[in-house]
């Protein structure tokens, strides 16, 4: 199975950056799409950025021209860097990784990490 593990998450004051990093393993494979996700307290989950192995970045509305989506295909790691940072991208961001794109509607198939709190607070 493919293993994710995410870092870079913490408190940051509004206006402030993070780079999150989530490094896989496993029988993880580069031709897999990679993809951040975040869930709100109360909200749903809901996709923030996506690359393939051509690293070609897309993202939600909601962060372009904010957030950064980027990979290392030697390293089999995809890092977000989030800048001008709000209260509302406080969330638990997840790193994802699937064969397919866009996925099935369970996710069945794809791979998840444990997640990593970001914060944004005076």
């Amino acid at each position: 199975q493919v293993q994710l593990v995410e870092s870079g998450g913490g408190l940051v004051h509004p206006g402030g950056s993070l780079r999150l990093s989530c490094v896989a393993s496993g029988t993880f494979s580069s031709m897999y799409m990679m993809a951040w996700y975040r869930q709100a307290p109360g909200k749903q989950r809901e996709l923030v950025a996506v690359i393939g192995s051509n690293k070609i970045p897309k993202y939600a509305d909601s962060v372009a021209g904010r957030f950064t989506i980027s990979r290392d295909i030697a390293k089999n790691t995809v890092y977000l860097q989030m800048d001008s940072l709000t209260n509302e991208d406080t969330a638990v961001y997840y790193c994802y990784a699937d064969r397919r794109w866009p996925p099935l509607a369970s996710h069945a198939g794809g791979f998840w990490g444990l997640g990593t709190q970001v914060t944004v607070s005076s």
